[in-house]
This record gives C-alpha cells, sequence and structure tokens, in this order.
C-alpha cells in the first residue's frame, strides 16, 4: 500500500466499499474484453489472434492479479487531492510498477495488460480525486481528470532524443503516433467522443450488448492510430488495418449474429499479417469501464 502523502491533511472521504465498487467494474472490464469473440487479431474464446505467447487463461490470471491493484489507485486518488495533479503521477508510478510486476508472476512474464494498468491506474485515480474533491463523477470529469494528471507526459517521454529509442519513442519519431500516453493526456477522446457515444447509441436501440461491443471496437480500429499495429506491421499495416475496419463499419457494422462472419474473415487476415490492435483492446476497455460507473453512483446514493 501507497503511503499518504506527506502534504496531504485531509481524511479521505471515500466510503470504504467505494473503492472495491469501481475496483470491480474495471476487473470485469478487462474480462468483458479478452471474453469478447469474435476479435480481429486479438486473444479471445476462439483463437490467440496474431499472439504465439499468450492464451486466453492468461488474461483471466492477469486480470485477477491487476484487480487487487486497483482499490489502491483510487485511494491513492483520494489520498493525493491536495496535490498539484502534476504530481499525482509521480505517485501513481511506484503502485503501476508494483501492479506490473504482479501481473508478469501471474503470467510468467506474458505482457497481457500493461497498456490497462496504465490507463485503468489513471482513471480510478481520477475518480478517488473527485470523490476526495467532492466532485461529479462521469466519464468526462474523470478523464478530463486524468488528463491532468498527464500534463507534459508526451513531450516528455516521447520527444526525447536518446540514443537507445523506446518502441514508442521509434514510432512517435516515425509515424508520429503517441500512443497511450498522448491518448491520456488529451482525456480519451477517442473513447469519449467516438467509442462510448457509440456503444450508448447502440445500447439504446436495443443491440445486442456482445454485438455492440465487438460493433464498437470496430470503430476503433477504424480511427485509432494504434502503435500496437504499427509496432508489428508499420505505418502501412496500420493502414490496412484502419481501412478494413472502415469498409465493415461502411457496410453496416455488426448488427446480426450473421455479421460476425466478417470478423472471423477479418480475424483470418490479421492473423496472417501478424497484426494485433491492442491498444483498440485497451480503450474497449476503457469504453466499457466508463459506460457502467453510473451503477456505482445508482447502489451508492
Amino acid at each position: 500500500m501507497m503511503p499518504i502523502p506527506a502534504t496531504s491533511t485531509n481524511n479521505a472521504v471515500l466510503s470504504l466499499d467505494l473503492p472495491d465498487a469501481y475496483a470491480t467494474l474495471a476487473w470485469r472490464a478487462m474480462l468483458t474484453e479478452v471474453n469478447l469473440s469474435p476479435k480481429p487479431g486479438l486473444v479471445d474464446r476462439i483463437n490467440n489472434g496474431a499472439h504465439k505467447d499468450m492464451a486466453l487463461e492468461d488474461f483471466h490470471r492477469s486480470a485477477e492479479a491487476i484487480q487487487a491493484w486497483l482499490p489502491r489507485f483510487i485511494e491513492y486518488g483520494a489520498f493525493s487531492a491536495q496535490l498539484s495533479p502534476e504530481d499525482v503521477l509521480k505517485g501513481l508510478r511506484p503502485l503501476g510498477m508494483a501492479c506490473e510486476a504482479d501481473m508478469f508472476r501471474a503470467t510468467a512474464g506474458v505482457n497481457t495488460h500493461k497498456g490497462s494498468i496504465f490507463s485503468l491506474g489513471l482513471l480510478c485515480a481520477a475518480i478517488g480525486r473527485l470523490h476526495q474533491l467532492q466532485l461529479t463523477v462521469t466519464a468526462e470529469t474523470i478523464c478530463s481528470t486524468a488528463a491532468t494528471f498527464c500534463r507534459g507526459l508526451t513531450e516528455r517521454e516521447l520527444r526525447q532524443n536518446n540514443q537507445q529509442l523506446t518502441a514508442g519513442q521509434r514510432l512517435y519519431q516515425q509515424l508520429g503516433l503517441t500512443g497511450a500516453r498522448g491518448e491520456a493526456e488529451a482525456g480519451y477522446p477517442l473513447v469519449i467522443q467516438h467509442a462510448l457515444p457509440h456503444y450508448r447509441a447502440l445500447l439504446t436501440q436495443g443491440r445486442d450488448p456482445e454485438l455492440a461491443l465487438l460493433d464498437t471496437l470496430l470503430l476503433l480500429m477504424s480511427i485509432n492510430g494504434d502503435t500496437n499495429v504499427a509496432s508489428r506491421g508499420g505505418a502501412e499495416g496500420l493502414r490496412w488495418l484502419q481501412q478494413q475496419a472502415t469498409a465493415l463499419m461502411q457496410q453496416g457494422g455488426i448488427r446480426t449474429p450473421a455479421d460476425l462472419e466478417y470478423l472471423h474473415q477479418f480475424d483470418q487476415q490479421c492473423i496472417e499479417r501478424n497484426l494485433s490492435p491492442g491498444g483498440c483492446a485497451d480503450l474497449l476497455i476503457v469504453t466499457w469501464f466508463l459506460a457502467q460507473i453510473s451503477q456505482v453512483h445508482h447502489y451508492h446514493n
């Protein structure tokens, strides 16, 4: 457990079960995404997608290991509420690294959910901060608060000219992709402006929840500059994946079980090209999680 920052003199106003309630939703978001099938290029209940080093069980074990840390992110967000937003990230890093270590232990070294530890850690800390400051907790306020934690992150971490470039720095320099850092620093616009309203609209229309989520994944694949895809297939691979997803959306997307055949075909093409839209999967987890936030309010008001 992280210590309470010395600069915080407030007692946390979170009720004891709120962190667990939000953490359970975040854990369910990870399971909902990996169990969703069929997903082009991604691990699901049908196959391992374009992955030779991981399987469905790895994701289940990983989600369980991460679940124990999620309330701590929320509690840290509450305890650090008097810090400037930019200082919150410094305290989140050790928590995130410890959570990652537990994930790697659970999966015998396989990186299943590193991106989700980053995004869910930020969002959970944002929820804690909003509750502590007695501000409204909505998808929009959660994401805008997370964005303040990440102010300057892209500049600091992607624009450095090291001799030994990280994968993220290389993709930024070559293709201008900012990946998970850029999306977080901008307040998750792909989720708030696109995926979340799309998913909510489909549910309002009575669409089957699984089909609605698959359709939302396709939408994300059509618009996200996915660094996972680019690292495997370069600019050409990313362009191909976005074009395929866009074409499927233009012909109506995933409306009925019969449309799943298009996803099976897309999956095989991604496997043949060794492309896996892991960044889109992470954003789908964020989308589903934020769509459920009102449940916590309903049961705790």
